[in-house]
């Protein structure tokens, strides 16, 4: 059976950066992708914005993606595309089961394993909107798809759902081919998307935006007719008397998105009810030993500069962890959620190995002018910051020295509302 050291699933942002940093003469390194090309969603995000952070620089999507894969090219790790891992088992090694046009089934084993599936978007079917069931309704990203990779315009009378970034950056796009989009409706009365992708995809070309408001009712025999939306009050019920009629022949969903992880779950991963992906600690382990996640398939990250650096962590812990240099056994306490934080990656510390500075990202839960985030040990403050600005749409990060632990008790992240 072929054996592997490390197996990384997933070739886009956060699995190129996983496979630069893990790379090593002495380790066997394998990436598996499902697409016929590297670089994952970055081909079909074609607009710029993205590098800022890793480069410097103003970048696309793919012009993003072919500077990891230029790299990766001149070093020795090997690539299988076009191929789906269908199964994973673990005993003192983890067994792989995969699938491709080209190899058929094949089997191999592996001491470690990056998780870099990336995640996938809500459907109809998740949020449940009433009405009929005619065409026209679909993931805003799968209209990306069709539009810049396919060059197919799904519609020409749009409406959104949903204020995620993917959806107002098609409100932009789908406006410049052509497209009448009559609004972006989002049943938070905040956007779920960063600012800048408000001011330039929906201000920029006065598309409205309906903050507390939904759908209520679609209305089509076999393609889309018509939709309704509502204003909602404070509990998300719809408000009689503020319905909005539009007519449109498609309506996109950009109403989340959720890691894709499902094929791990045989394994009794631990899983946050929050991001719906694993548990992890400081180096992005699991609670099963010598399985690793980073990226948007453990928690949805706003920025693609930060799903390659947490990529980049996570090959190089994987890396640690194949080297064996610390046969310590991992003892792990709880970062606890406190008031107004919505989630915290990593959820737990393995104290026995705080070796260097730890960084908290987390969301918020509702939006503040100012406010500063403090983590509390043993009744005391061990780390604190000022911020402004606030927003759940926006990951949030903050630095904890390795030598502010006082104790091995748990630590509480807060965040407090500065007037």
């Amino acid at each position: 059976m072929n054996t592997k050291d490390l197996v990384i699933i997933g070739g886009g942002a956060a699995g190129l950066a996983a496979a630069l940093s893990a790379s090593d003469q002495h380790l066997q390194i394998l990436v598996i992708e499902r697409e016929a090309e590297l670089g994952g969603i970055l081909n079909q995000c074609i607009h710029n914005g993205f590098g800022l952070h890793v480069f410097k620089e103003e970048l696309t999507g793919p012009e993003y993606a072919t500077r990891f894969i230029d790299r990766l090219k001149d070093i020795n790790i090997e690539v299988l595309l076009s191929t789906t891992v269908i199964d994973v088992s673990k005993n003192d090694l983890f067994h792989l089961t995969l699938t491709s046009e080209k190899h058929g089934y094949q089997h191999i084993t592996s001491r470690a394993v990056i998780i870099a599936s990336g995640c996938y978007e809500r459907t109809r079917g998740a949020i449940q909107i009433p009405g009929d069931r005619p065409k026209g309704i679909m993931p805003a990203g799968s209209a990306q798809r069709y539009l810049n990779i396919d060059g197919y315009l799904v519609g020409k009378n749009i409406f959104i759902l949903g204020s995620g970034d993917i959806g107002l950056i098609m409100a932009r796009r789908m406006t410049l081919e052509g497209a009448k989009v009559h609004g972006v409706a989002e049943i938070m009365p905040y956007s779920n998307g960063l600012t800048r992708n408000i001011v330039q995809c929906l201000d920029d070309f006065n598309i409205p935006l309906y903050l507390s408001h939904t759908i209520t009712q679609i209305i089509g025999k076999d393609t889309l007719e018509k939709i309704v939306i509502q204003q909602v009050d404070q509990h998300f019920e719809p408000i009689p008397g503020t319905e909005k009629t539009f007519e449109v022949d498609t309506l996109l969903l950009s109403v989340g998105l959720i890691p894709d992880v499902q094929l791990f779950e045989g394994l009794n991963m631990e899983k946050s009810r929050i991001t719906k992906s694993a548990y992890v600690d400081q180096t992005l382990m699991t609670n099963i030993d010598g399985l690793f996640v980073c990226g948007n398939a453990l928690h949805v990250h706003d920025l693609v500069d930060w799903v390659s650096k947490e990529g980049e962590k996570a090959g190089l812990y994987a890396k640690q962890y194949l080297a064996k240099s610390d046969n310590q056994e991992r003892r792990l306490v709880d970062v606890v959620i406190g008031q107004n934080i919505r989630y915290v990656v990593p959820h737990h510390l393995d104290v026995n190995h705080i070796h260097e500075p730890i960084q908290l990202s987390f969301r918020v839960t509702k939006k503040m002018d100012k406010g500063i985030f403090k983590v509390i040990q043993d009744g005391k403050v061990i780390a604190s910051k000022k911020a402004s600005f606030i927003a759940p749409a926006e990951m949030e990060n903050l630095m904890i020295s390795k030598d502010a632990f006082l104790s091995n008790q748990p630590i509480e992240l807060m965040l407090e509302e500065l007037l």
